[in-house]
């Protein structure tokens, strides 16, 4: 840093913190070069990053209200280090969470100076020349991940349903086999009733909380899903009120799913199909509400829309189509579906021609890497299933699951799911199977 720049720094701690003070007189008596400016809340630290202003750092103490992964994040995304004041009463893995340094509170000024010239930037300066983020953070190093695969339909189509056939062939799947999620992501969660769990927790609200301040191990976020007697997946509860959308924060449901795809080989997301943003409505509220159904079909290897074979159907699924594509998700990637589907092959052609020639005429490019759309039939016994808790007729599932074969076949691997690079075998290296026996 030059002599004419200086760290501006923001404070967060409880009033009567010692480090906290100790730090204004620091910055009054300039004996650091450092413009110090105290919060005395998570939300007036959002704000004051919020305000396009530059700042070097924020130092802030371990227990403070408010202080998650949202929080810091927000702050590394504006070049603001974040550095921990952390006194070993709470029990967090920092490095986990992309703290970019941490102190005890007896810090001393050299200490601070010291974390401070090696992740902070003075203000003045426009290139970032130090790294605010720590490597070891989970979410920015590639590991292996499992699939991740997207269901969601216009009211009364029967995605939910369709959700479970899916999870239920792919959990039966060799591939998947004890490895297989069902997550209820939508606002209006039902798969905690349709398999009759009992009970509401754990579920996705004890999952988004566990991620905002850590990343809990692949086995606790096993240990946080219902095992369901006789079904070959589990299920993640969703939300239990409408409203708790309220309490989601993005970085933390970003974790949370990526937690999912690190503990499952195959996720299958009951997903809400509304997923307008900010920028088709002006409402960063309608953003917030539609959190859980973008940032899922953001992640997903195959996004199935599900709709009916009638001209609203037809209408509704092409809407959505168009909407997932808009949001970001390519076209190759979406199975469209066509529910209780007429058996007659006549009219099945005519439903094809119409959907395949409405989503090429409107996206200008095929959607799916198959002509037209899926057709399921209607199965008098899935209704049957559903209430006495048995499993879905597999003639639901397998056209999904042979749809999703084809999809991940023709497209590349999802972004951020890093194929293990193979490794060359010396010969001689792997040795025998069992030790010779000398007397043959």
């Amino acid at each position: 840093m030059s002599q004419d720049e200086r760290y501006v720094v923001l404070g967060l701690a409880r009033p009567r913190t010692e480090w906290f003070n100790e730090l204004g007189r620091w910055a009054t008596s300039a004996v650091l070069p450092l413009e110090y400016i105290k919060s005395l809340g998570a939300g007036e630290v959002r704000a004051r990053l919020d305000s396009g202003r530059t700042f070097s750092a924020l130092i802030v103490e371990s227990d403070v209200p408010g202080l998650d992964r949202d929080l810091i994040d927000g702050a590394l995304a504006r070049g603001c280090a974040v550095i921990v004041i952390d006194d070993a009463r709470v029990d967090r893995d920092w490095a986990a969470l992309g703290v970019s340094a941490v102190l005890s509170p007896g810090f001393d000024r050299d200490q601070l100076l010291s974390v401070l010239d090696q992740f902070a930037t003075g203000v003045g300066n426009r290139i970032a020349h130090r790294a605010t983020t720590n490597p070891t953070n989970p979410t920015e190093v590639n590991g292996w991940r499992g699939r991740f695969v997207s269901v969601t339909g216009p009211g009364g189509s029967g995605s939910s349903t369709i959700a479970a056939a899916l999870a239920q062939v792919c959990g039966q799947d060799i591939r998947y086999e004890r490895s297989t999620l069902l997550a209820d992501l939508a606002l209006h969660a039902d798969q905690a009733v349709l398999h009759d769990t009992r009970e509401m927790m754990p579920g996705l609200p004890e999952l988004i909380e566990a991620h905002r301040s850590g990343a809990p191990a692949p086995e606790q976020v096993r240990e946080g899903c219902f095992s369901i007697d006789g079904s070959p997946y589990d299920l993640l509860a969703g939300l239990r009120r409408h409203r708790d959308w309220t309490g989601l924060r993005p970085r933390a449901v970003d974790a949370a799913l990526d937690g999912l795809q690190h503990a499952y080989g195959m996720t299958v997301a009951d997903i809400e199909p509304d997923v307008e943003g900010e920028a088709q409505c002006g409402s960063i509220d309608v953003e917030e509400r539609n959190l859980l159904a973008r940032q899922s079909a953001l992640r997903s290897d195959a996004v199935i829309v599900v709709g009916q074979p009638s001209t609203v159907g037809v209408h509704r699924l092409l809407g959505l189509v168009l909407e997932l594509i808009e949001l970001g998700v390519m076209a190759p990637r979406i199975v469209p579906v066509l529910n209780r589907a007429p058996r007659s092959m006549s009219r099945r052609g005519e439903l094809t021609r119409a959907v395949s020639t409405l989503l090429e005429t409107a996206t200008g490019t095929r959607v799916g890497p198959f002509a037209g759309p899926i057709f399921l039939p209607t199965r008098r016994r899935v209704e049957t299933a559903r209430r006495d808790g048995e499993l879905l007729p597999r003639e639901l599932g397998r056209p999904l699951l042979a749809a999703l074969d084809a999809v991940l076949d023709a497209v590349d691997p999802h972004p951020g799911i890093s194929p293990a690079e193979p490794v060359s075998v010396t010969p001689g290296s792997i040795g025998h199977l069992s030790d010779p026996d000398p007397s043959i």
